[in-house]
């Protein structure tokens, strides 16, 4: 069963996916690959898993940080869900840059080197924005760069994160 669910954020309109189980995506409205994964299926579903997402939403935007991460199911190659997996570990407020990731996919896969390029492409694809935090990504100076969801609201979203962890 693939179901969506609409929710207003004061960053504008979020669409929620589900297979009735667990989160298969979180893009904000209009967002880059937006519509190369949304499932078709019933909209506006009542499901726990929608009910837990936007209680988790519900506290990120009310300058809270959660203390729990609803069910996931990203669907991707392992490459895709191994970066995916990386971006989970980055705190909130904090960032991380592509050559990070990719040297830790290195050691963790015992390669010689993985590329930043690679990475870059994983994050940018990321089905579950926010929650798997992508925007928690830089380039290797600190610029903000390569964000699905656009710049300013990568900004956003990292300033009031900031401010979370000020308050804590």
């Amino acid at each position: 069963m693939n179901c969506i669910r609409h929710y207003e954020s004061p960053l504008g309109g979020i669409t929620l996916a589900c297979d009735g189980q667990a989160l298969t995506g979180l893009w904000f409205d209009g967002q880059k690959h937006f519509l190369l994964s949304l499932p078709a299926g019933p909209p506006e579903e009542s499901l726990p898993v929608f009910e837990e997402t936007e209680r988790w939403l519900d506290l990120y935007f009310s300058g809270r940080i959660p203390d729990f991460t609803p069910p996931l199911a990203p669907e991707g190659t392992d490459f895709r869900k191994a970066v995916w997996r990386i971006l989970l570990t980055v705190p909130c407020g904090q960032t991380m840059t592509y050559g990070q990731i990719a040297d830790r996919i290195a050691h963790q896969t015992g390669a010689d080197r993985v590329s930043a390029q690679a990475v870059g492409n994983a994050v940018g694809h990321n089905p579950i924005s926010l929650i798997i935090p992508c925007h928690r990504v830089v380039g290797a100076d600190g610029s903000l760069i390569g964000y699905a969801g656009g710049i300013d609201r990568k900004r956003r979203l990292l300033q009031m994160e900031r401010e979370m962890r000020s308050f804590r």
